[in-house]
């Protein structure tokens, strides 16, 4: 029988590199490849205002007291009882807005026993011009029970009390307190809470650190009516988007890198 010998295939010629191509393909592969982000240079963090001097706050309080020696709330009440109220009513909402709703409520009720007298549904009915007003209906009258159950229809006179009633927080409490009963309390509202910040007063990160910065720094002559003069000077002067650095009694003191004086 025949022996069957099977040819051998052919190799494939090889081809001789050409110079350059090598480094074409190369140059191809790691263009497919993504491209690593630049890295950025890290952002500058803005300097730090200078703290104020104890000398600046006396001053820029001392000119406050000069132009508003008495300065009032704009909430309108009759008694601690119905300051409570407008207070508590007043929460996401404009003084002028609470006024217009309480004016006849309290002229009816004046006091606890007869705000539960007009009842959730009737309160409501008075209120209903404010924001959250069902909710707030809600508060009144509960905050109104707690009184006289546990107060003896009376305004308690500590924080911790006025803030375990309904819809009171630390705020509605500082009002309170200062209003009321004449209480070296600080009060921050966003007003306040802008101008700690933007003039460097006493910056903070939340309102409690706003407040309790401004309590270390003002001195206790101007204490009783420091949140007053600093809300109204937030609400017509320092304004939250066009602020009136012309005609702001503390423009020179003011560590606002934007204000246009």
């Amino acid at each position: 029988m025949a022996k069957i010998i099977r040819a051998k295939a052919a190799k494939k010629p090889s081809v001789p590199s050409v110079p350059g191509k090598t480094a074409n393909k190369a140059a191809k592969a790691a263009a497919s490849k993504p491209a690593k982000a630049a890295s950025k240079p890290a952002a500058k963090k803005a300097p730090k205002p200078k703290p104020w001097t104890s000398a600046e706050v006396h001053e820029a309080f001392s000119r406050f007291r000069k132009a508003n020696p008495e300065p009032k709330g704009e909430l309108e009440h009759l008694n601690p009882y119905t300051l409570l109220v407008a207070v508590v009513l007043s929460a996401q909402a404009t003084d002028a807005g609470v006024n217009r709703a309480t004016r006849a409520l309290f002229a009816v009720a004046d006091t606890p026993e007869k705000m539960l007298a007009l009842g959730e549904d009737t309160v409501r009915d008075y209120i209903k011009t404010i924001g959250l007003f069902r909710n707030k209906a809600k508060n009144v009258i509960a905050l109104s029970e707690k009184l006289i159950a546990e107060f003896g229809s009376e305004v308690p006179r500590t924080r911790a009390e006025i803030e375990s009633l309904p819809g009171a927080g630390r705020k509605t409490a500082n009002v309170v307190l200062n209003m009321a009963f004449g209480e070296h309390t600080m009060a921050v509202d966003t007003h306040v809470f802008r101008l700690g910040n933007r003039t460097g007063m006493a910056p903070g990160n939340n309102v409690l650190e706003v407040e309790l910065g401004l309590e270390k720094i003002i001195p206790s002559e101007f204490m009783l009516h420091a949140h007053h003069w600093l809300i109204l000077h937030g609400r017509y002067i320092c304004l939250a988007r066009k602020p009136r650095c012309d005609v702001c009694l503390i423009n020179d003191l003011c560590r606002w890198p934007e204000k246009t004086v």
